[in-house]
């Protein structure tokens, strides 16, 4: 794998990839940069027999703020054409992770907004602190959840996703549970490193190829 700016990789012996948001002091936001390596690595992994499980987190107090102000700015001086192509290139990231032949696990603290809640909507499994904020915050910034709103739509149903799109309103991770966004939540660290210890435990004692066709199904 090469090595990337914005994010980290790190492969153990039992198959299991880590992928982790690098950039902590913009609380892991997207930027053209970060999208663009998360697409590569998805397609390298998209054709890797050895990874059984791919475990995507976020470093520092975040997991993902969803789209860096910055680049929200410099897009504000792009053509539409310009724009739309940027929305493309999210999007095509996001089907790229949901279409993974391997499991896919977001393990999720701090805060998941916008297209960094999206990331969690994609993953198969998704765990996550009990203090995390999540919001669909896009209305607040004048967009529309266009790039996200397959994957969240799917997890959690249109008219909760409705809902949670129009008002922008943010809910914690036992909210999150119960709507489906998030499959287990955790009141500690250890508790969180034991829950995601317990889905690796049991993706790498399925038989890999069942599991990808169940994906498929």
């Amino acid at each position: 794998m090469p090595n990337y700016d914005m994010i980290l990789f790190d492969t153990s012996r039992d198959g299991v990839g880590v992928i982790t948001l690098n950039r902590p002091d913009k609380h892991n936001a997207f930027n053209a940069e970060l999208i663009a390596e998360l697409t590569d690595l998805f397609d390298r992994l998209a054709g890797d027999k050895q990874t059984r499980l791919v475990v995507l987190r976020g470093e520092g107090k975040s997991f993902s703020a969803g789209a860096d102000i910055d680049w929200m700015r410099q897009a504000a001086e792009y053509t539409q054409s310009q724009n739309e192509e940027d929305a493309r290139r999210l999007a095509q990231m996001l089907r790229k992770l949901h279409d993974l032949p391997q499991p896919t696990l977001a393990v999720v603290q701090g805060a998941a907004m916008g297209g960094g809640a999206g990331l969690v909507a994609a993953c198969d499994i998704a765990i996550a602190m009990a203090a995390t904020k999540f919001r669909f915050s896009e209305v607040r910034l004048g967009l529309t959840p266009a790039t996200i709103s397959p994957f969240v739509i799917k997890a959690i149903g249109a008219r909760l996703a409705k809902a949670l799109f129009v008002t922008a309103e943010t809910f914690d991770a036992a909210y999150a549970e119960k709507i489906g966004l998030v499959h287990y939540t955790a009141e500690t660290v250890e508790d969180l490193t034991a829950l995601e210890d317990h889905i690796r435990t049991l993706v790498l004692a399925a038989a890999p190829g069942a599991v990808t066709e169940s994906k498929r199904l």
